[in-house]
């Protein structure tokens, strides 16, 4: 693997790339490497996955009997019935 090193990198844009990185959750290694790639067409893109976001809003909501009872649901459902399998 090769290195290469950057000169005459103004402090503002150092700043700005690990300002960016820590928004990504990456190293500023790791963030310079992805954006090279995706500049010069060489990120894969991710065809199938999704990000979904639509039960965000039930997040912390349930109280804690709502939520004993929807285990509970859970729970039973969950039960084998042996007589399906004998």
């Amino acid at each position: 693997m090769n290195a290469i090193s950057i000169r005459g990198l103004e402090p503002q844009v150092a700043e700005k790339l690990k300002t960016a990185a820590q928004r990504e959750s990456k190293s500023v290694n790791q963030f310079v490497i992805e954006t090279i790639k995706e500049k010069l067409g060489l990120k894969k893109k991710q065809n199938y996955t999704k990000i979904h976001d639509d039960l965000d809003h039930l997040f912390g909501s349930w109280s804690e009997h709502e939520y004993d009872q929807i285990q509970g649901k859970i729970d039973e459902d969950r039960k084998i019935d042996r007589e399906l399998w004998e």
